[in-house]
């Protein structure tokens, strides 16, 4: 079931919401395990099984973890079970498809001894493995472990955060689930939220999505035209992803629960560390705590373990991301730029006095190896990135424009320039001055217009909807 679904917007949702009001204390929590459960099933039911099967294990691992005392071998032990267990899991259901087609094309004598496979992915496999990874991690490093199983398997699968994130700590919301509130005005704030994200996942990604579509889909495609899709795509793989986020927050406000933002406008970072501070939050944070500090982080010895801590943080990035070779070279792009930085410490000397040109230049690159990243990240496989790139730069004998571009242009541009708009912090600044400070007239107009504008785009985006302009959300794949 999908966040942009009539069925989940106008029936599971107003429901789930409607109940969950209704009951107090203990009831909610088991309530919407029960729903989450559902919703998890609802378009793949055998799957579902696959969570139960890790939040049971994640469970009693954790229990027997905290068991342990302070016979720290055991429980070193018991950690190693558990991720050598969760990773597994992983492995087979996300990555196996890719291993064993790359060993049957590298080597062709193999062929017969390894069987071709084609196991389907459980949706957002990735995201609820790396919840139940970090929780008893924690435990291990003396957290205290949940003595109720259901509780653990809310953590695990509450559906507003399930699919595609945020990764959310246990730590941040494990009192919550003993004690949360629901006022007017949290709920209220989480409509809001909800109907920002899902405006910039219909009205914005959707439609940005076609010319992306289109552009990587084509033959004969001119340089224009290739830098018009990678524009696009960069653009459509935010506001899908920012905007689930969104809708996940806000989602997560109207249950009683407060999850920390995903994403903060991304595409006015500075640098390329920066950007990578302000996409994806939550991902950044869970390689940072439980990859990167434990192999030393930058408290190293040498500038070699610094650049071996951030590399290896970055190649698992990209692994993370997919199981192709260009998720991969994605990773060890931003790896390199990364470390490239770390190193030489280029953001702090140009935040010194008198580098203003060699700051926008700076930020000019940043954006364009983000682009050029999302066209990795988009192409199927590497010969048609590569393929792709070089149409970019005009290696492929391919005019500049030709009539498809100003087609695309014409029918697009008003869409294209909202999207570059709406990534950016320009309307929210907007409301904050319209409601001004110490002014309740003008701060309540501004939030009724607000509340009215997000209210008409939506009823937009449910005509888009009914119309056939829905599909899935770019991050359910991961």
């Amino acid at each position: 079931m999908l966040f942009s679904s009539m069925e989940f917007i106008f029936i599971f949702l107003p429901a789930v919401t409607a109940v969950n009001l209704l009951l107090r204390g203990k009831a909610r929590n088991y309530w919407l395990l029960a729903c989450s459960l559902l919703f998890y099933a609802w378009g793949e039911p055998s799957f579902v099984f696959v969570m139960i099967g890790s939040i049971a294990v994640n469970y009693v691992m954790a229990l027997l973890i905290a068991r342990c005392g302070e016979r720290t071998g055991r429980k070193k032990l018991l950690l190693a079970v558990d991720i050598a267990c969760n990773l597994s899991v992983l492995f087979v259901f996300k990555y196996l498809n890719f291993v064993t087609r790359t060993v049957r094309g590298w080597f062709p004598g193999l062929v017969p001894l390894v069987p071709e496979t084609s196991i389907a992915l459980p949706i957002g496999i990735s995201f609820f493995t790396f919840q139940a990874l970090s929780y008893v991690i924690d435990v291990y490093r003396g957290a205290e472990a949940q003595k109720n199983p259901a509780w653990l398997g809310l953590y695990i699968s509450l559906f507003p955060q399930l699919i595609a994130g945020p990764i959310v700590r246990y730590g941040t919301i494990a009192e919550q689930f003993e004690h949360r509130e629901i006022t007017l005005t949290s709920f209220s704030e989480g409509v809001m939220d909800f109907l920002h994200g899902f405006n910039k996942k219909i009205l914005l990604a959707n439609v940005l999505g076609e010319v992306a579509d289109k552009a990587f889909g084509a033959s004969g495609l001119t340089v224009g035209g290739a830098w018009l899709g990678a524009l696009c795509y960069t653009l459509q793989i935010f506001f899908d992803f920012g905007g689930y986020s969104e809708m996940a927050i806000g989602l997560g406000k109207m249950l009683g629960f407060r999850f920390e933002k995903n994403f903060d406008y991304p595409y006015i970072s500075r640098t390329v560390t920066e950007f990578w501070r302000r996409w994806h939050i939550s991902l950044g944070r869970w390689f940072r705590d439980y990859v990167y500090i434990p192999l030393g982080g930058s408290r190293v010895k040498s500038r070699a373990l610094l650049a071996r801590n951030l590399f290896t943080v970055w190649l698992l990035t990209g692994i993370w991301h997919g199981a192709e070779w260009t998720f991969l070279l994605w990773g060890v792009m931003y790896g390199v730029l990364i470390t490239a930085e770390k190193l030489s410490g280029l953001p702090e000397k140009l935040e010194a006095p008198g580098h203003g040109t060699a700051k926008f230049l700076y930020r000019a690159f940043t954006l364009l190896a983000v682009l050029l990243g999302w066209v990795l990240f988009r192409a199927p496989d590497l010969p048609r990135a590569g393929a792709y790139l070089r149409t970019m730069f005009g290696l492929n004998a391919q005019p500049f424009a030709n009539g498809t571009l100003v087609y695309w242009l014409r029918d697009y541009h008003r869409v294209i320039i909202a999207g570059i708009l709406c990534s950016t912090p320009l309307f929210a600044r907007l409301k904050e001055k319209l409601a001004g400070s110490g002014e309740g007239g003008r701060a309540a107009a501004a939030e009724a217009g607000a509340w009215v504008i997000q209210l008409a785009l939506f009823l937009c985006g449910v005509g888009a909807i009914l119309m056939g302009a829905h599909n899935p959300f770019i991050y359910f794949n991961f």
